[in-house]
């Protein structure tokens, strides 16, 4: 949670219809890509474009198994805990990925079942499940047990970041849903503030969020000592480890003044 600060809420109406409306601008930006485009190389280690996409179909589906298994007994982690927590279990998504793109590959060879739609198959999925199931419902989850709120919270990170993925690997802008692009921005700006708790920093990523950070001297009134500010995707890249902070400083993406104001030592936040 953010430092010295109440706990972040999302509409689940909103958030619902973000994963849906983002999981559609990804289907659109796949349906036209080829063998060659689905083998092409990513920035996400040795991961193609098929692979990529899988885990995009991954992100989505884990809603429906995880709604099909019994409710844990207690809620052990929030959406911004989630951010910090997922890099531990790094190696079982990347082996749950392969295992379902090399799945999806060789049902395309045998019943036509191509990205686009293994996507829309995911897609009616969620409607028919995460859509209707109560927000309060608990999910045990890799990295504990969620609300299932909460967890629909991350798939807007999963889909905005991932998107941003696909877009850099097939060169296909993939638009962002305005509102799932907020939560990513949210979401990821108040797991920093957990992660490196205090005041002496305000971090500024309009129009979606303020947060402070860091240890030292809290500001309280008139101009803050040291600021950050950027837009939303380049904060994403940044959280996320996409972007390096010096290259964002050098392309003028970033602005940070103050002595405090250099974050390079807290991102990424998600791995």
């Amino acid at each position: 949670m953010p430092s010295r600060a109440r706990a972040r809420s999302y509409d689940p109406a909103k958030t619902r219809t973000a994963v849906t409306a983002q999981l559609r601008r990804v289907r659109e930006a796949v349906e036209g890509l080829d063998e060659k485009g689905l083998a092409a190389p990513t920035r996400l280690g040795d991961w193609t474009v098929r692979e990529l996409i899988a885990h995009l179909a991954m992100a989505v589906s884990s809603v429906s198994r995880l709604l099909e298994r019994p409710a844990p007994p207690a809620r052990e982690v929030t959406a911004t805990g989630w951010a910090t927590a997922t890099a531990a279990h790094s190696a079982a998504i990347d082996t749950d990925t392969r295992a379902l793109a090399a799945d999806a590959a060789g049902a395309a060879g045998t019943a036509g079942t191509d990205p686009g739609g293994l996507l829309e198959r995911e897609a009616a999925r969620f409607a028919e499940t995460a859509a209707v199931a109560p927000g309060d419902r608990l999910l045990a989850t890799r990295v504990g047990a969620m609300r299932l709120d909460d967890y629909l919270v991350t798939r807007c990170v999963e889909l905005v970041v991932h998107a941003d993925d696909l877009t850099a690997a097939t060169g296909v802008p993939v638009p962002h849903d305005r509102q799932a692009l907020a939560t990513a921005a949210r979401v990821l700006a108040d797991a920093l503030a957990a992660k490196a708790p205090g005041g002496s920093v305000e971090v500024r990523i309009p129009p979606f969020a303020v947060v402070q950070c860091v240890e030292g001297p809290r500001h309280t009134r008139g101009t803050p000592p040291n600021v950050v500010e950027t837009d939303p995707l380049t904060w994403i890249r940044l959280a996320t480890g996409r972007l390096a902070w010096a290259e964002a400083l050098e392309s003028a993406r970033l602005t940070a003044s103050g002595d405090r104001a250099d974050l390079s030592a807290h991102l990424p936040v998600l791995g």
